[in-house]
C-alpha cells in the first residue's frame, strides 16, 4: 500500500475530479490504479481567496516498485496496522468483570471485554439513552431536574449531549482511534468520519449509536443495568494490599466484584467522595471554566472562509487561544457550529451550561465555551476534592445570579458589570431557560477580568468576538474532571481490583480520548484474566 499527501482539489469537487486527481498525481492510467481509499480530509482555509480540500489517499497499483522508483519522494509505503486485542492472561476470575458507568469509557471496556467472552456487567446509576432523551428535554421545559438522569448521567455519559466531536490530541500508535471510529460507523455513524479531520456526529446520531452499542453488548453475553449505582465498596486486606471485595448498588444491595473498572465521568461528585473516603489515592487537578459565548454562525462564516464562500462551505468552526499577562491562559473549547447552549446541570439548586449540535449544525448561532485556567492553588484548601468544591461555589452562584435559570448577559454589559436589560441582534438559542442576570458576578474578580481580556484579544483573530451584543451564560465549570485517582501502569488504583478509567478519573478529555482509555483498561483486564466463556 502506498499513500500520496496533499492532493488539492477546489470545495465544490466530485468523486470522478478526485480519482483523476489521483491518477494526475502518481503519473499513471486509469487501468494501473488497482484501488484508492481516503485517509484524511481537511479543508484548508489559510488563503480565503483560494479555500481548497486537502486529502491523504492511500492507494493501490499494479506496478507498486515501479511507481516509487518513479515519484521518489512523493509517495510513501505503508502498512495497515489494524487493532490488535492482545493475549488472554491466565488467572482466574470468579465473578464477572464490573463496570460501573455507561459513558464512552465504560461502553468501549464493556464492548471489548464483551467480544473476548468475559460476559461483563455495566452498570448504570442513570437510565437506558431512551429514558434519558425524555428526562433531559422535561428539564429543560420544566426546569425540574432529575439529578440521576440528566444532562451528565444517564447512558452515553456527558457527551452525548454534546457536538458529538470525534477528534483527539492523543498519540495512537496501536490503532485503538481507528477502531473507536470503525465501531462508530458499525453502530450508525456516517463513514465520512473515517477520514474528516475534525470528525463529528451530533447528539441524534450519538443517541443510537449508544443504544445499538447497548445491544451489541447484550448479544455477546454482557448484561447491562440501569438505575444501579454504586454506593459503597467492601475491601478486605490481603497482606500489604486491600483488595475489593464487594460493592453495594444503591445503598441496599451487594455484588460480589474482584475487577470494577470505575468510568463514572467527571460530574460523580457522589462517587468521589465515597472513594475518597475509602482511602483510595485521589490527587486534585487542575481544570478550567468560564462561559458560553454566541454569535451568529453567518458571522463566523464569513471571518473563517470569507463572504464568497461563507453560504457554500460547512459551518464553520474555530480554536482560540489567549496567554495573559497575569499568566492565567484563556482558551475556547468544545465549539459547536450551528448549536445550542443546554442547562447542564445536575445537582439542586446549581447550574452548569454546556453546548450541543445536532448532526446538521443547522442552528443560527455558534457558541463555545471561553474557558480560563485554574489550578489546585486557586482551591480553599489542599483537600483532594477542593476542585470539585470549586466547581460547586460557581455554580451555585450562577443558580442565584439566574434564580434556577440559565443566567445571560451581553458581552457589553459583561464588561461594565451591569445587568443586561435587552438583547441586541443575538438571541440566545438553549436548551432551558434562561434569564437576564450578571454573569460576571458568578466569578472571582481576576477569572472574570481574565475572560473579559481573553474575549476581547480574540476579537483581533475573528473580527465581531467581542462585539457588544455577544451573549454570555454561565456557567461552563464541567470542562474536565477536578480529580485524578492514582493508577499504576497496569492501569488498577491502590486497591487490587478497581480500574480507575476515562474522563471521570482525570485519564481523558472527550468522547474519543475516554473511548480509548476504556479500551486500555479492558486490555490490562484481558491481558491479565482468562475468560468465562
Amino acid at each position: 500500500m502506498l499513500r500520496i499527501n496533499q492532493v488539492k482539489l477546489p470545495p465544490d469537487h466530485t468523486e470522478g475530479e478526485l480519482k483523476t486527481a489521483i491518477l494526475k498525481a502518481l503519473r499513471i492510467q486509469e487501468k494501473e490504479l488497482v484501488e484508492y481509499r481516503v485517509l484524511r480530509q481537511s479543508l484548508d482555509a489559510r488563503r480565503k481567496s483560494q479555500i481548497v480540500y486537502s486529502y491523504t489517499i492511500d492507494i493501490s497499483v499494479v506496478h507498486e516498485e515501479r511507481l516509487l522508483k518513479k515519484l521518489k519522494n512523493k509517495v510513501q509505503i505503508v502498512s495497515d496496522k489494524s487493532y490488535q486485542i492482545p493475549v488472554h492472561g491466565t488467572e482466574i476470575l470468579s465473578h464477572r468483570p464490573v463496570i460501573a458507568g455507561a459513558g464512552p469509557a465504560g461502553l468501549f471496556c464493556t464492548y471489548l471485554l464483551a467480544k473476548e467472552g468475559y460476559r461483563p456487567i455495566l452498570l448504570e446509576r442513570g437510565g437506558a439513552v431512551e429514558e434519558r432523551q425524555r428526562d433531559v428535554q422535561k428539564f429543560w421545559d420544566t426546569n425540574v431536574l432529575n439529578a440521576q438522569s440528566n444532562v451528565q448521567f444517564g447512558e452515553g455519559g456527558a457527551g452525548t449531549f454534546s457536538d458529538g466531536k470525534l477528534n483527539t490530541l492523543v498519540k495512537d500508535q496501536y490503532g485503538r482511534n481507528r477502531f473507536v471510529l470503525e465501531t462508530f460507523v458499525k453502530f450508525g455513524a456516517p463513514k465520512r468520519i473515517l477520514y474528516e479531520q475534525k470528525p463529528h456526529i451530533g447528539t441524534d446520531i450519538l443517541i443510537e449509536i449508544v443504544r445499538n452499542m447497548r445491544k451489541e453488548i447484550q448479544a455477546l453475553g454482557g448484561e447491562v443495568h440501569f438505575h444501579s449505582q454504586v454506593t459503597n465498596l467492601q475491601l478486605q486486606e490481603n497482606g500489604t494490599k486491600r483488595c475489593l471485595k464487594q460493592i453495594e448498588l444503591n445503598g441496599d444491595e451487594l455484588l460480589p466484584v474482584e475487577v470494577l473498572v470505575l468510568a463514572v465521568g467527571h460530574s460523580a461528585r457522589d462517587t468521589f467522595q465515597m472513594l475518597e473516603k475509602q482511602k483510595l489515592s485521589i490527587q486534585p487537578k487542575a481544570f478550567a471554566v468560564g462561559v458560553r459565548i454566541e454569535h451568529p454562525q453567518q458571522m463566523i462564516q464569513k471571518a473563517q472562509y470569507g463572504t464568497e464562500m461563507a453560504d457554500v462551505l460547512p459551518p464553520a468552526a474555530y480554536k482560540l487561544t489567549e496567554n495573559l499577562e497575569n499568566g492565567r491562559g484563556v482558551y475556547t473549547f468544545c465549539m459547536c457550529p450551528g448549536g445550542y447552549v443546554v442547562n447542564a446541570s445536575s445537582e439542586d439548586k446549581r447550574l452548569a451550561v454546556n453546548g450541543m449540535s445536532y448532526h446538521d449544525r443547522a442552528g443560527v448561532n455558534a457558541n463555545s465555551a471561553v474557558i480560563v485556567t485554574v489550578t489546585p492553588d486557586d482551591f480553599a484548601t489542599e483537600h483532594p476534592l477542593a476542585g470539585v468544591e470549586f466547581q460547586r461555589e460557581l455554580e451555585e452562584a450562577a443558580y442565584r445570579a439566574g434564580n434556577g435559570y440559565v443566567p445571560v448577559q451581553c458581552f457589553e454589559d459583561f464588561c461594565a458589570n451591569r445587568l443586561t436589560k435587552e438583547l441586541g441582534e443575538i438571541v440566545p438559542q438553549m436548551k432551558g431557560e434562561w434569564k437576564f442576570a450578571n454573569v460576571r458576578s458568578i466569578f472571582p474578580k481576576e477569572l472574570s477580568d481574565s475572560l473579559e481580556q481573553g474575549i476581547r484579544a480574540m476579537d483581533q483573530k475573528i473580527p465581531g468576538f467581542a462585539r457588544a451584543d455577544a451573549v454570555l451564560s454561565g456557567v461552563e465549570s464541567r470542562t474536565s474532571s477536578p480529580i485524578r485517582i492514582v493508577r499504576d501502569e497496569r492501569m488498577e488504583s491502590g486497591v487490587s481490583g478497581i480500574y480507575p478509567c476515562g474522563e471521570g478519573a482525570g485519564y481523558a478529555g472527550g468522547i474519543t480520548s475516554a473511548a480509548m482509555d476504556g479500551m486500555k483498561t479492558a486490555e490490562a483486564i484481558i491481558q491479565r484474566f482468562s475468560n468465562l466463556s
